[in-house]
């Protein structure tokens, strides 16, 4: 594997972007790192080594793709912008341990991309993106329902959606997406990352979240659809009690509301208090109670 120069510099960047006579696309959210510390970082955050399988998601011009290369076993980058294949072909020529893939992500079937892309060694397969700030949400979702086995997701993102994520209750942050993510998932922001190192520079600070999966999920729950519209429906509306936003979601005539109350009753929960105060133990225990209760 020939040696070459950092593609995360400020002038390699400039240089490739002009070999290529690349373009951004605003609507693809295309923001490249400029800085290898933040790339060793983001390696050392997810612990990848030669014993790690990585699913790597918009690889840009490969400044992220060639750090996990040479840390990690195998790497398979998907990319949905067209233009960035002749260049990634190009930049990362010296590493033989890397395919680029030209899919969306959120149209691809993990299970088989496992099974085609990485062989059965039973090594662990760990997710890392430089997400977009408008698909961060549906992309981790994807992941997360796809029911496969990821050992971890290193994911940059936008600052205040890593805070939401990662909040506890009784935050301002807390809401159904932490809740959502958590269940599946141990959340911990790593670090930040200022806007100053990408190129074109955002508008607002990034942070690297780390997500690793639980053995089982947090809560034990009889229905997980039931479970996570209770979620949804306690964060309806962040102001209104938690009893105003069940009804607005179940509805109000007087049986769904005689087994709400009743419900609330047995998980010992005050209908009056807010959903952000709720632990996901209180949502699973309420669930739990409602499905039993049902008719």
């Amino acid at each position: 594997m020939k040696e070459q120069r950092d593609i995360a510099t400020p002038s390699r960047t400039r240089e490739i972007l002009a070999k290529h006579g690349f373009t951004f696309k605003k609507s693809l959210g295309q923001n490249f790192l400029t800085d290898p510390n933040i790339l060793r970082n983001i390696v050392a955050a997810g612990d990848i080594d030669q014993d790690t399988n990585v699913i790597e998601v918009g690889p840009g011009i490969g400044a992220l793709t060639e750090y996990l290369a040479r840390a990690a076993h195998q790497v398979v980058a998907f990319e949905i912008d067209d233009r960035l294949l002749p260049v990634l072909a190009d930049t990362l020529s010296p590493y033989d341990n890397v395919s680029v893939i030209h899919q969306d992500i959120l149209q691809a079937r993990i299970d088989h991309v496992l099974q085609e892309q990485f062989t059965n060694d039973g090594r662990p397969v760990k997710v890392v993106a430089n997400l977009p700030y408008y698909i961060t949400t549906p992309i981790m979702m994807h992941f997360l329902d796809s029911k496969v086995e990821i050992a971890e997701m290193i994911v940059m993102m936008q600052k205040e959606v890593a805070d939401r994520i990662s909040a506890k209750p009784g935050t301002k942050a807390y809401g159904s997406l932490s809740i959502a993510v958590q269940y599946y998932m141990e959340a911990s922001v790593a670090f930040i990352v200022p806007k100053t190192v990408f190129v074109p520079q955002p508008n607002v600070d990034s942070a690297i979240l780390k997500l690793t999966r639980r053995p089982q999920p947090a809560v034990d729950v009889i229905n997980e659809k039931a479970f996570f519209g209770l979620t949804k429906a306690a964060f309806l509306q962040r102001r209104k009690t938690f009893w105003n936003n069940l009804q607005s979601y179940y509805g109000k005539d007087e049986a769904t509301k005689a087994w709400l109350q009743q419900s609330l009753k047995e998980a010992e929960i005050d209908p009056i208090r807010r959903g952000e105060t709720l632990s996901l133990e209180e949502f699973a225990r309420l669930s739990n109670v409602m499905e039993a209760n049902k008719k």
